[in-house]
Formats: C-alpha cells, sequence, structure tokens
C-alpha cells in the first residue's frame, strides 16, 4: 500500500474510520483543539484522496467523506512496511526485537504465548 498517513491525517481517517462518512463541518467539529483552519483540512482531504484513502460523494455544495481502506488493513499493512524496512522482512526478528526490548510482564508473555499456539493449531 505505502500510502503513509502523516498525524493530521490519521485524526481526519480516526473521525472516518469512527463514523463511516463525515462532511467537512462534522471533522472540523470532531478535531480537537486548536482546530486547523478549514482550508487546511481540505487541503488533507486533498491529499488523502490523491493517496486513494478517502472518497466522497457529492450532496448539493457539500461533499460527505468516506475512508476508501478499513483501518485493521491500514493497520496491517503499516506493520507489515514497518517490518519490511527495520525487520528485514523477518517476522521472527521483530518477535525477538518486541519481546526483548519491551518490559512484559509473564502475563503478557504467557497471552502472546497463546496466541501463536492458536495460529500453529490454525
Amino acid at each position: 500500500m505505502k500510502k503513509k498517513l502523516t498525524e493530521a491525517e490519521k485524526a481526519i481517517m480516526d473521525i472516518l474510520w469512527e463514523n463511516e462518512t463525515a462532511f467537512m463541518k462534522d471533522i472540523l467539529q470532531i478535531l480537537p483543539e486548536p482546530k486547523p483552519a478549514p482550508t487546511t483540512v481540505a487541503t488533507l482531504l486533498k491529499r488523502m484522496q490523491s493517496k486513494n484513502l478517502v472518497g466522497y460523494k457529492t450532496f448539493g455544495n457539500s461533499r460527505q467523506y468516506f475512508a476508501k481502506v478499513n483501518k485493521e488493513r491500514y493497520f496491517k499493512d503499516e506493520m507489515n512496511s514497518m517490518i519490511d524496512r527495520f525487520f528485514n522482512s523477518s517476522v521472527t526478528q521483530f518477535a525477538s526485537f518486541f519481546a526483548n526490548s519491551k518490559s512484559l510482564s509473564q502475563q503478557q508473555l504467557k497471552e502472546l504465548r497463546e496466541i501463536i499456539d492458536n495460529q500453529i493449531k490454525e
């Protein structure tokens, strides 16, 4: 996919993922303070359309925006990209790095083992 979101774009995508659709006024209302200028949000939405992440339907003079990629798919693609870039495409290297560098409790390690065991069974 290789269509990484900036933090500002991600804030808008989070709104679209949560609400499924939103008009510009809705996005501006939901964004936290300090609110960006409407022209900034319009520019971000246009950039996200060029990345093929956002689409819209026209209602009179208004556009109702929607996400063209679901959150889970986007996150999966981002994680795969990170693993490719930093761990030579090795999920094993990533898991080893994660398990060794993050202070995981015994309970968290057991939960991870359970997830892996369940994947092996499938």
